[in-house]
């Protein structure tokens, strides 16, 4: 259907000013709707698209305010007088993929991977999974957050997974003070309750309890914990506001606040990634154009500016650490650390989307810094399994197939190291964790 509608949409096309790219304007009806997820449609959304609009040349661009909750439109004018506009409607990441399938949005805004089930329903659209459609435009951490008084700094996935289950109800049962527990979770549209219940509850069997209250807005959500004393909820990096983010462990991971630096590298536990996903069959070239935009240094600038981790790489330090092996320390006190972990897809020795965007960023930063010769030092990592050999050898393996890759592009590394399943980032008890334990680290001199 939509491959139907698109031309329809696009009938009648005017120009935009001389100095813009030449992208088309219709003369009536938005020239592109983004629909889905909440935590990108309340702000990060409709910025991208307010840089778009200006980079197009466009005038007078701004936000108007929709009668529906959770929907605005962004309005700029063509120097003919003719207004531009992009419809965002954030009610959660399910209503974006349903309103691909019904031919209502461009593009779909997404706080978690695509499900299986959505791929095979919009079949039609092309595959969503390919590296044009799905695109990682940020990384966002789930904070956990308490009453600013609450004494608890830190919690494990288990801890979590019996308090929002309803197992765990008072505070003294951790440690804490303040009674009854009284939980506070997004609604089941959204994308960060889906991620909260892969993450946390449902490997372990359980469900969220009946009990907690449920919102749309994540600004309402955390608003409300920070005024409950003995409140907890779950909430995207940058609606932490005035409540308190508590550390998070995983399994037999250190305590890891959601900092910058680490949810960059997707080490934080409850760390997780933004999508658009562009249906590859009948493009809006809108849409094509926001998603470009995204990636570009400019629209990364802006999702750092909304508060979430933006992709663009950077050389960090790293304090030295009792849990980390004699080889990895040796590496901490000469080198600094890139905030960019390359992953696999599941199952695979193949580098998932995301991997292969940052293929270009590493290389960009390599050329940029001059540490193509001799400066570069790959290190690999992965899930314990019953084989601690073959861990230490597949997490070589796994740093040689990124070497292959920047290999190409004139990289002469220093050294490549296999760490095996030391230093685990995530649990080994389900596929998620194994997953995020299959790592490789960039560290440059």
């Amino acid at each position: 259907m939509l491959r139907i509608l698109l031309p329809l949409l696009f009938c009648g096309l005017l120009p935009l000013s001389a100095t813009a790219a030449a992208l088309p304007t219709p003369e009536r009806g938005p020239a592109l709707r983004i629909q889905g997820s909440n935590t990108i449609g309340a702000a990060l959304g409709p910025a991208l698209a307010k840089g778009l609009l200006l980079e197009q040349g466009l005038l007078k661009v701004h936000s108007e305010v929709s009668d529906t909750n959770n929907e605005q439109r962004i309005v700029g004018q063509t120097a003919q007088g003719q207004r531009v506009i992009a419809e965002i409607a954030a009610h959660g990441s399910s209503t974006g993929f349903i309103a691909l399938k019904n031919a209502s949005a461009d593009l779909a805004a997404s706080s978690r991977p695509i499900k299986d089930s959505e791929l095979v329903d919009l079949e039609a659209l092309g595959d969503l999974k390919s590296p044009s459609a799905e695109q990682v435009i940020a990384i966002d951490g789930l904070a956990i957050i308490l009453h600013p008084q609450n004494p608890l700094t830190q919690l494990n996935t288990e801890q979590l997974a019996r308090i929002f289950s309803g197992e765990v109800q008072a505070w003294d049962e951790l440690g804490g003070t303040g009674g009854p527990i009284h939980l506070y979770a997004r609604d089941d549209h959204s994308g960060t309750y889906d991620t909260f219940k892969e993450l946390v509850l449902s490997h372990r069997g359980k469900a969220l309890a009946s009990s907690a209250k449920r919102f749309e807005s994540s600004e309402q959500l955390s608003d409300a914990v920070s005024q409950d004393p003995q409140g907890i909820g779950f909430i995207g990096l940058p609606y932490v506001r005035q409540a308190k983010a508590v550390a998070i462990v995983d399994g037999d991971s250190q305590p890891m606040l959601p900092l910058n630096s680490l949810i960059a590298t997707e080490d934080y536990p409850l760390s997780r990634r933004l999508y658009f996903y562009l249906p590859p069959n009948g493009q809006n070239p809108w849409a094509e154009a926001l998603v470009t935009f995204a990636q570009s240094s400019k629209g990364q600038a802006i999702v750092a500016a909304n508060g979430f981790i933006a992709q663009s790489v950077q050389a960090i330090n790293v304090e030295p650490g009792p849990q980390m092996p004699d080889g990895y320390r040796a590496i901490i006190d000469h080198a600094q650390r890139l905030t960019v972990n390359f992953r696999f897809e599941e199952g695979s020795a193949s580098l998932d989307n995301k991997a292969r965007q940052d293929l270009s960023r590493v290389l960009d930063y390599l050329r940029q810094h001059d540490k193509l010769n001799k400066q570069v030092t790959l290190v690999g990592f992965g899930d314990a399994k019953t084989d601690s050999q073959r861990a230490a050898l597949l997490s070589k393996l796994r740093a040689m197939a990124v070497r292959r890759e920047l290999v190409k592009s004139g990289v002469v590394f220093r050294e490549i190291r296999g760490f095996g399943a030391e230093m685990p980032v995530a649990a080994n008890s389900a596929d998620e964790g194994r997953i995020k334990n299959r790592r490789v680290e960039v560290w440059v001199y």
